[in-house]
């Protein structure tokens, strides 16, 4: 294979990935159709190594988050709807594990391929995050340029409403040369 050369479209591995738990993760049944090998022998080679997968690696979905994700996606496989056991998701540290114990050419590309898929995905966040919040610095500023503003407008509110006002004849101190 090719350094530049992707066996999978970037959209392909995009899509499924899904944000559980405040995570970007994969199903196991996704990551075994990209390896070529069937479900059931990657979660036997996950258990075989569960030492390598700790919770933060690698986690099985309850019940509920599987049924709430079956009736939100609408993307996944018919075969993986109606599984007796809940799918097991990987982080990108989990995906990044995968390889040490799958032993194929394919696998090993492919977890290549989708790490740096995560990795572009995460700058593409961090991006947003800069450019959030310099919309909320200038959302700040304005925020404070309005309570300026309405200052001044009352101030000068204040000013129309002492220059309508009738002028009292003030008393004249000092030398009074009219009145002599």
């Amino acid at each position: 294979m090719k350094n530049n050369e992707l066996l999978v479209p970037e959209e392909i591995v995009i899509s499924k990935i899904f944000y559980i738990r405040k995570q970007k993760v994969m199903m196991d049944f996704d990551l075994a159709i990209l390896y070529q090998v069937e479900t059931r022998s990657l979660k036997q080679a996950v258990k075989r190594n569960i030492l390598r997968f700790p919770a933060d690696f690698m986690f099985q979905l309850t019940k509920h988050e599987w049924q709430e994700l079956i009736t939100i996606c609408d993307k996944l496989p018919p075969k993986a709807k109606f599984s007796p056991s809940t799918p097991f998701v990987f982080t990108e540290q989990g995906v990044a594990m995968l390889s040490s114990i799958l032993n194929s050419e394919r696998a090993i590309h492919v977890n290549i391929q989708i790490i740096r898929i995560f990795t572009k995905l995460r700058m593409i966040l961090t991006d947003n995050t800069e450019i959030r919040l310099e919309i909320e610095k200038i959302k700040t500023k304005l925020d404070n340029q309005d309570k300026n503003m309405e200052i001044v407008f009352r101030y000068l509110d204040e000013l129309l409403e002492k220059k309508e006002r009738p002028l009292q004849p003030r008393k004249r101190i000092g030398y009074k040369p009219d009145e002599l």
